[in-house]
């Protein structure tokens, strides 16, 4: 299991200075409404993704008074990740005090889940929302996958930017039509790889969560042009209206998964908590199939869990959290809202903030 053992946060949101001595299981964090709790499990995911679950800006990120935030982890493999985020320059983001281009090892070292109340809006969102959740799981089983992305990624971004030219030239669309063809097949093979391996693992989840389902629920992954067509053909097909419309209408950038109950959308058919209860699922199924993939446990930080579920879905929840044996960060307002989840672990740390400040 690789859990971090020691985090240092410093001029992150209210947050001016604190250090943690973990626990590699459950960490308990409680305090008032707009204390930092949210703060702290923030500061984890950025340093492991780059991003921020809250906010698209970095500016919010670092403390008024600082013109940079600084983090720095430490895990139970002896790996050491620092990032230093300025307003106006680029990051400077070390693995093992070596400087990293990109977040690619980082995000390896670190794979981190957060549930909170936009993650459970993932039946509500449009396809960008399903893919990237989708994507994070290939990301960290399928080793070639984030390299065809980014190639997939840039023949898009020409491809779009030939389509809105006047006239449109076939012979610069051309190398951009093979790129993302041969990207994109590549990616969806990934895709559909995961995906199936995915499946049963969430069905296996649902079984145990809820029950009285109105019907047998489906999940189907869409690749995001018609099936048994390569897409290269698909692409020519398409000529007329992406010229039309300016932007490519299929590709792997339309992909998407589709959650059903019978025929309709399972988000027409399920209750608020049952829907909850099925993100909570298909997160837990990507935490077990990362374990046994990669032999990597993903951490997860659960942003106060008891306004979004009952006592009893929250347990369940929790429940199977702590059987993944992965690293736990939860938040409340309440710390008696939290007493059942595992008082007999001996592994459990709590935390209490108020105002930035953090203590044990």
């Amino acid at each position: 299991m690789s859990a971090l053992l020691k985090l240092e946060v410093n001029q992150f949101r209210n947050i001016e200075s604190a250090e943690l001595a973990l626990s590699p299981t459950i960490n308990l964090i409680h305090g008032n409404n707009g204390s930092g709790k949210t703060s702290l499990l923030e500061a984890i995911y950025v340093l492991g993704s780059g991003k921020s679950f809250r906010t698209t800006l970095v500016e919010p990120l670092i403390r008024a008074s600082a013109s940079a935030a600084i983090l720095h982890a430490e895990n139970t493999e002896g790996m050491r990740i620092g990032l230093l985020k300025h307003r106006n320059q680029k990051n400077t983001l070390k693995l093992n005090g070596a400087v990293q281009p990109n977040w690619d090892e980082v995000a390896h070292t670190l794979p981190t889940r957060i549930l909170d109340s936009g993650s459970f809006q993932l039946l509500e969102s449009g396809p960008k929302a399903r893919r990237r959740f989708l994507d994070w799981g290939v990301f960290h089983v399928e080793h070639r996958f984030v390299d065809c992305w980014r190639r997939s990624r840039k023949a898009l971004v020409n491809r779009n930017r030939l389509l809105k030219a006047e006239p449109v030239s076939e012979s610069q669309l051309k190398p951009w039509d093979l790129e993302l063809a041969a990207a994109g097949e590549e990616m969806d093979n990934s895709r559909k790889r995961y995906m199936n391996r995915l499946i049963p693992v969430f069905q296996s989840f649902l079984k145990d969560m809820i029950e009285g389902l109105p019907g047998e629920l489906m999940i189907r992954y869409n690749r995001g042009w018609e099936d048994g067509l390569p897409l290269q053909q698909a692409l020519q097909q398409s000529r007329v209206m992406d010229s039309r419309y300016g932007v490519s209408q299929v590709g792997p950038q339309r992909a998407d998964i589709e959650i059903r109950l019978g025929k309709r959308k399972a988000l027409e058919l399920l209750s608020r908590g049952q829907q909850k209860l099925l993100v909570c699922a298909l997160q837990l199924a990507q935490g077990r199939l990362l374990a046994e993939t990669i032999n990597r446990q993903c951490l997860f930080l659960i942003d106060d869990l008891s306004a979004e579920l009952d006592r009893n879905n929250r347990t369940k929840v929790l429940d199977q959290l702590i059987n993944l044996n992965s690293q736990l960060f939860i938040t409340s307002v309440d710390p008696n809202a939290l007493s059942f989840v595992a008082p007999q672990r001996a592994e459990t740390a709590m935390f209490h903030m108020e105002h930035g400040i953090i203590t044990n």
